[in-house]
């Protein structure tokens, strides 16, 4: 089941999510829009190597403006910072930003329940388009857990973007062990 607008405000009076900043006009029938923050980075290397730390390189998105290209992956990360402690939320592209070529994830469109923190988003696009911080990219959708759950996000020792960030972060695939 999907949290109606109403169900959004209750949990957030209830403090089971947390959306900083929370800007009423966000609020969706059943969902919250996150905007663009103003960092973007891209990886040093063009070649990742899934086994290595691949670092980033960072920079502010300029009120002007920032023009994303095909064959390269940004990440993004959202304006808004989030708490989820009792749901399973969702990241989705607006249909507007899809519908200028951007996607906005790649894989990591649900969140756990026991998410803080900002959301990376892994950027890429079908054509030229030039990008604004602040602009709305997404939507956050809550889904409601059946049961307990007993290991939230935030309290797992292998989790690897609990740190609050206003950054994008890179893969932490080389944390794993396999």
């Amino acid at each position: 089941m999907i949290l109606s607008d109403r169900q959004i405000l209750a949990e957030i009076e209830k403090g089971t999510i947390l959306i900083e900043p929370f800007k009423p006009e966000g609020l969706g029938s059943n969902s919250y829009d996150v905007h663009l923050g103003k960092y973007i980075a891209t990886y040093k290397d063009r070649i990742l190597d899934a086994r290595k730390h691949n670092q980033i390189d960072t920079i502010v998105i300029p009120e002007e403006g920032f023009i994303l290209y095909p064959d390269m992956l940004y990440l993004g990360v959202t304006e808004e910072y989030t708490e989820t402690h009792a749901h399973v939320p969702f990241l989705e592209g607006k249909s507007s930003v899809g519908r200028l070529g951007i996607d906005i994830h790649a894989t990591a469109g649900k969140g756990d329940v026991g998410y803080c923190n900002t959301w990376t988003l892994e950027i890429s696009v079908k054509q030229p388009v030039r990008i604004y911080p602040g602009m709305p990219i997404g939507q956050l959708i809550y889904f409601v857990v059946e049961g307990t759950v007993k290991n939230t996000y935030n309290k797992k020792g292998t989790a690897k973007y609990s740190k609050r960030t206003l950054k994008p972060l890179e893969s932490m695939m080389w944390k794993n062990k396999w």
